[in-house]
């Protein structure tokens, strides 16, 4: 597909304030057709019989936060949460990479993609985005905000990306740690993205530009939760790490879809979604198990890592030969309740999705200020650790705010927001769901059933816990109904269904201990309240 002259003059024009004097071949914001065909031209990845374009990410299936950095100087130097979470970088070696990249570029066929980050007008980042591939200028065009067809977007951009995997780092000489990087520059308004074809390093990099800017500057609580909302307008967000069940039980066809992964909490006008797309890990996907996602995948969609049954053009979900970490990005339209624009009210009811393979927490409670600002800040789960190893004990994982990768301030300044919005919105209801284990730890005890789960998200949704009485937790201080309707009584309480009680009370403490040791690198910037939430730890509990 051919540009005309005038288009490829304001291509290059827009690309000039990026460093870009000289480029070979600019294709400004190509339809998804287009760009689908630019990426079969290339040799960058196959039609699957469900028309959606299949590729690879390289040698990076997944994002390296080692290699993520933030530009260190006098606008970050003392805002910045800094350490292994947030990697300071040189100006000058940012610079001196910048040139770099746009060098190598400099005779490449270059994919510009203008689009934004933020459903709510007002708080939305403009966004110019230059490729080095034409499946990520799709991915892109996916996954941020699309401008209405004809819109003007010769804006000054927000916020800039360079991304180009076949660009590599000299670490010797770029202040790098090894070939691939992503770098964050706030005072420069630029991502630079470099030796990794993995395209959720771009997603995940204005996500972590808007959890600084928007705290920072805006007043706003930036949130790794996906959201949705009920008929009567009722708004709900969940959180949780990987394997929790965030996009499974987020997927509501009696409820519309706000947004799978990212969303902002405004000071007066309720929560947006970041993003225009969604990017669903399908691994071992079928029609059965997630319906809305299999009918998603089509022309326009992408599927990363994945392989085809042989002989076939059919993806066959189940190959985890390149990794687990398969996914699929798409418009957030191609799902049928998809809210668009996607924003909603403030939050009736938050939850925090845990699957604790020790079998302590219950599978609902309720939580007062102090538990949901603690919890929060510990984004606790456990996970299963391999067996292949012969170890069957379960993992403690813990993120802060299920999301400390992604969060440039210290995570004390998110969960003091949480507090503050549940104190001015005081109808607001926060929950922890253990989709875990019940009856015992891993290897003992069994999974929650999803159905149950399912049963008592509703009955939170719908106000049927609001007149039941509750019991505090002895060690974890959090609320346990005593009826969900639809749910057998006896699971409620999870230390009823060990047949040995002194085993659940001596997993529990030492739970507990994993929570507080957990805390303690944060406990210094915590304020009192925070700290009220910990659990309490029996002075002879064993060790963990």
């Amino acid at each position: 597909m051919q540009e005309s002259t005038t288009l490829a003059d304001t291509s290059r024009n827009r690309l000039q304030p990026l460093g870009f004097h000289e480029t070979a071949s600019v294709h400004l914001n190509l339809s998804p057709a287009a760009l689908i065909e630019h990426a079969l031209r290339n040799g960058e990845g196959h039609l699957t019989d469900t028309g959606a374009l299949m590729a690879d990410t390289g040698k990076f299936t997944g994002r390296s936060p080692k290699d993520r950095f933030v530009v260190k100087d006098a606008n970050t130097e003392d805002s910045v949460w800094w350490g292994d979470i947030n990697i300071p970088f040189d100006a000058d070696k940012f610079e001196q990479l910048h040139q770099k990249m746009v060098a190598y570029l400099a005779d490449k066929e270059l994919y510009v993609r203008e689009a934004y980050a933020g459903a709510n007008p007002d708080y939305q980042l403009k966004l110019r985005i230059v490729n080095e591939q034409a499946w990520h200028n799709l991915f892109c065009y996916n996954m941020f905000l699309r401008p209405e067809a004809g819109a003007d977007t010769s804006w000054t951009p927000d916020f800039s990306i360079i991304c180009a995997p076949g660009f590599e780092a000299d670490p010797a000489v770029d202040g790098t740690r090894q070939p691939n990087f992503a770098i964050i520059n706030f005072t420069k308004k630029m991502i630079l993205i470099g030796g990794t074809g993995y395209a959720g390093e771009m997603k995940k990099g204005i996500f972590g530009v808007l959890n600084y800017i928007l705290p920072h500057e805006r007043n706003t609580l930036p949130m790794h939760c996906s959201a949705n909302v009920g008929e009567a307008g009722d708004t709900a967000i969940f959180f949780g790490l990987s394997g929790t069940g965030k996009t499974t039980l987020s997927a509501d066809p009696n409820r519309g879809l706000i947004g799978d992964d990212e969303h902002g909490w405004t000071p007066d006008a309720g929560i947006f979604n970041f993003e225009g797309g969604c990017y669903a890990k399908v691994i071992d996907l079928s029609k059965e198990k997630e319906p809305q996602i299999w009918d998603a995948i089509r022309f326009g969609s992408i599927v990363e890592n994945t392989r085809f049954i042989p002989g076939t053009n059919t993806v066959d979900y189940a190959n985890k030969s390149v990794t687990e970490n398969t996914r699929a990005a798409y418009p957030i339209n191609f799902i049928d309740n998809a809210i668009e624009p996607s924003v909603a009210d403030a939050p009736k009811n938050i939850f925090f999705l845990t699957a604790d393979a020790f079998g302590v927490l219950p599978p609902i409670s309720k939580l007062d200020k102090s538990h949901a600002m603690y919890l929060f800040m510990s984004g606790y789960t456990a996970k299963v650790a391999g067996t292949e190893m012969g170890v069957t004990e379960p993992q403690t994982t813990f993120s802060a705010c299920f999301g400390a990768v992604f969060l440039p301030l210290h995570p004390t300044k998110y969960a003091e927001m949480l507090g503050k919005k549940m104190d001015e919105n005081p109808d607001i209801n926060v929950w922890l769901i253990n989709t875990g284990w019940t009856g015992g730890s891993y290897g003992v005890g069994h999974r929650m059933k999803l159905g149950y789960t399912r049963t008592m998200i509703t009955a939170a949704l719908n106000g049927q816990l609001d007149q039941v009485k509750f019991t505090k937790h002895a060690v974890f201080g959090v609320e346990v109904p005593g009826a969900v309707p639809g749910v057998p009584a006896e699971i409620l309480d999870p230390r009823n269904t060990w047949a040995d009680k002194e085993a659940y009370d001596k997993t529990a403490a030492s739970l507990a201990d994993k929570f507080v040791a957990n805390f303690k690198k944060y406990a210094d910037f915590a304020n009192e309240e925070i700290l009220a939430g910990a659990p309490k730890v029996a002075a002879e509990a064993p060790a963990a």
